[in-house]
């Protein structure tokens, strides 16, 4: 029971994460899953399971791969992950991408150095 706690508390952080991603509200998420938003909101604090057809309508309103929402550890997600990087700095002057490396470079200290206190 434990194990499901976790589970849908990961879920639900990676959720959130990626509808802040998409600039947008529970409630928009709530309106464009055609979900209530206290169940929107309990999801999110991992405080339900979902159905299938719930996250489905979920993942389609965010506009997100579910591989990337249940197992984001996983080789073939990752890759993924990468290529949106590189998506995202395609534009960029060279300039640009030593910002950002830099910056990613700090984000990813801080957070395992976060990790381990």
């Amino acid at each position: 029971m434990e194990d499901l706690l976790k589970i849908n508390q990961e879920i639900g952080e990676r959720l959130k994460a990626a509808r802040i991603a998409c600039k947008m509200s529970q409630q928009e998420l709530a309106n464009r899953a055609n979900v209530s938003l206290p169940h929107i909101s309990d999801i999110e604090h991992g405080k339900k399971s979902m159905k299938l057809l719930t996250f489905i309508k979920i993942i389609e309103a965010l506009q997100v791969s579910s591989d990337s929402i249940l197992r984001p550890d996983v080789p073939a997600v990752n890759h993924l992950y990468q290529n949106e990087f590189s998506q995202i700095i395609a534009d960029c002057t060279p300039t640009e991408v030593e910002s950002l490396k830099r910056i990613v470079l700090q984000v990813k200290e801080t957070m395992r150095t976060s990790s381990k206190e």
